[in-house]
């Protein structure tokens, strides 16, 4: 049983592409061999059970007819067409002048004292998860032009990452709109089609002590870790449009208008969508950013003779491509360990070392929760693999139903933020480091990690106890 906890091919695979991500190799390609060697070592006894063409074919077309599916790159297309067509849609929101307006408002309010910029900015993030569902699309648009500021007030951006990654993670934990509408059906429906029918349960009263918890991590970040002030360099962005300083400072313009009224029309699509449509369409972001650049082309705001269409596409995936990408080989990454057999084998050796213990139970499957998050990188697609097994074993053990809502919830939510393949991660990287003083795995990935993932696993172990 210890050779199929730690042998195992997710467990062997996590640790190599945490490592090579710790030695700065690059994270795409990190993420394939990580991929790859999982595939290679499938199997309880360690051999070669996936040849290598199979576990290549897994990586970019899943494996057909599978269920649940595994879909490979394929399943992600939807997330990166989105991601692009919103970078193209925060590039021309730049050169339109309209973000920067926006970030010198933010920064006459909000910008004499950095914690309590920090603690906005939160705030902000929070709303991109249910107020205006564009998730990381906000980072990119936002962040660049208040950094600024924040250089001036010598903001620790580990602090910004910690803030803008608690706006990503903690609203869909917590509230049921938006994408915590998507992140409350999946527990909820994979529960009940795992032997405990909760169907028509609000969750959301379950969630609040796992919101707490990361809200304590932020606090600890802003406050106390990341509480000195650190200098950096004014330095030009790596991507950015070429803007008229008269957009900025002067009176709005039809341009303005237009980038406003488009910027609406993208949060518009995606509420006609979650209402025609229920479920939140992720086409919605890709359809509402389209319509987004085509009005701002009608009023002006993407003029041919100061910047064309093209530049601002161009420019989308100089500012999303590369995070679309690493979405891309995640997805690939994902399905390979779910095609390994792993995931089952993992769990099934924790179970046996645990036996009766509840406390040792709990922080077994929270462990469980993480390696899976860690490896596929999405607290939204742990949910299901976790659940399957989780339940019975809760429910023979004699837990409640609450103790089984906090224990799935916290081992599916922990691992998200942190980890290099996740938008969590991504997105503060894709804002942070506009101008290449931030990195991804120390400023980001390690700060994120600590603050957030342990406090949802040591509230889940203790809140689950307390309902059992």
């Amino acid at each position: 049983m210890f050779r199929d906890l730690f042998l195992n091919p997710v467990t062997l695979s996590v640790i190599v592409m945490v490592v090579l991500c710790l030695l700065k190799f690059n994270i795409i390609l990190s993420v394939i061999i990580a991929a790859v060697f999982a595939g290679l070592i499938s199997g309880p006894t360690g051999h070669l059970l996936m040849p290598l063409n199979v576990v290549m074919n897994t990586f970019i077309s899943g494996v057909p007819g599978s269920t649940p599916a595994i879909t490979g790159m394929a399943g992600m297309n939807n997330i990166a067409l989105a991601y692009i067509l919103l970078g193209s849609l925060a590039y021309a929101l730049q050169a339109s002048g309209l973000a920067a307006k926006f970030a010198n408002v933010l920064e006459r309010i909000f910008g004499k004292t950095g914690k309590l910029f920090l603690l906005v900015l939160a705030v902000i993030a929070s709303f991109s998860q249910n107020l205006i569902p564009i998730h990381i699309a906000f980072v990119p648009i936002l962040v660049p032009p208040l950094l600024m500021m924040m250089n001036r007030l010598k903001i620790d951006r580990r602090a910004a990452a910690c803030s803008i990654a608690f706006g990503l993670k903690a609203p869909y934990i917590l509230l049921p709109f938006g994408f915590g509408l998507i992140f409350h059906n999946i527990v909820i429906n994979e529960i009940t089609n795992s032997g405990l029918d909760i169907h028509g349960w609000a969750i959301w009263p379950y969630m609040i002590p796992l919101a707490g918890a990361m809200l304590l991590g932020l606090l600890i970040a802003i406050f106390i870790t990341y509480r000195k002030p650190r200098e950096y360099e004014d330095k030009p962005l790596l991507v950015a449009a070429e803007v008229n300083e008269d957009d900025i400072t002067g009176k709005f313009k039809l341009k303005h208008w237009g980038a406003l009224l488009g910027a609406t029309a993208t949060f518009g699509m995606q509420v006609w969508a979650n209402w025609a449509f229920p479920g939140s369409p992720l086409w919605a972001l890709s359809l509402g950013a389209t319509l987004a650049l085509i009005i701002m082309f009608m009023f002006g705001t993407l003029n041919p003779r100061r910047m064309k269409l093209d530049e601002s596409i161009k420019g989308g995936i100089g500012l999303m491509g590369f995070i679309a990408f690493v979405m891309l080989v995640a997805a690939g990454y994902a399905s390979v360990l779910r095609a390994s057999g792993g995931i089952a084998t993992l769990v099934d050796a924790a179970f046996y070392l645990a036996g009766d213990n509840t406390i040792v139970a709990l922080i077994a499957m929270q462990l469980i929760g993480l390696l899976i998050t860690m490896g596929i990188g999405t607290s939204f697609g742990t949910i299901p693999l976790i659940a399957a097994v989780f339940v019975p074993f809760m429910m023979l053990m004699g837990a409640s139903p609450a103790a089984i809502i906090i224990t799935i919830a916290a081992a599916g939510a922990t691992g998200d933020a942190g980890m290099p393949q996740s938008d969590t991660a991504l997105g503060p990287t894709a804002g942070l480091n506009a101008d290449g003083q931030h990195d991804h795995i120390w400023d980001t990935c390690f700060p994120t990690f600590i603050h957030f993932n342990f406090p949802i696993k040591i509230v889940g172990i203790i809140a689950a106890f307390m309902m059992w």
